[in-house]
């Protein structure tokens, strides 16, 4: 019996795409998954936060998706960064095939490094406008 091959370009732009729900997670890993699980809890945590704190700021009520999303972006470039040698030692040591990266890999990694700086700065001035003013400027 051979094991299925993981594809390393498609569990990146799992964690790229869906990762704050945690889908490159079980791809890799299974539903048994407890950090799988914890990404996909952050959304209803997130729901239950802006619904019993109607009317808050929603950088503090939205944090937990936030930050598994900022997580998943991260996870997503360390996936892709992975030599390809260490990740079918990892997730493919029975497969027959070997991992091959090539430049769709390269071009998710560029889009997610971009969007990934782009969150975080944006999370960051947002912090940074309501510690010093409250919230003034939006």
């Amino acid at each position: 019996m051979t094991a299925t091959h993981k594809n390393k370009t498609f569990a990146t732009l799992l964690a790229a795409l869906a990762g704050s729900v945690g889908a490159h997670r079980f791809y890799l890993f299974g539903k048994s998954d407890y950090w799988g699980w914890a990404h996909l809890i952050s959304l209803p945590i997130s729901l239950l936060i802006s619904h019993l704190y109607f009317g808050s700021q929603p950088l503090l009520t939205y944090s937990p998706i936030l930050l598994s999303f900022l997580i998943a972006l991260l996870e997503a470039l360390v996936i892709g960064l992975t030599p390809d040698e260490k990740w079918d030692a990892r997730h493919n040591p029975q497969s027959p095939k070997k991992s091959s990266s090539s430049w769709p890999l390269a071009l998710i990694l560029v889009m997610t490094a971009g969007i990934g700086a782009i969150t975080l700065i944006g999370v960051i001035a947002r912090a940074f406008d309501l510690l010093y003013t409250g919230g003034a400027y939006g």
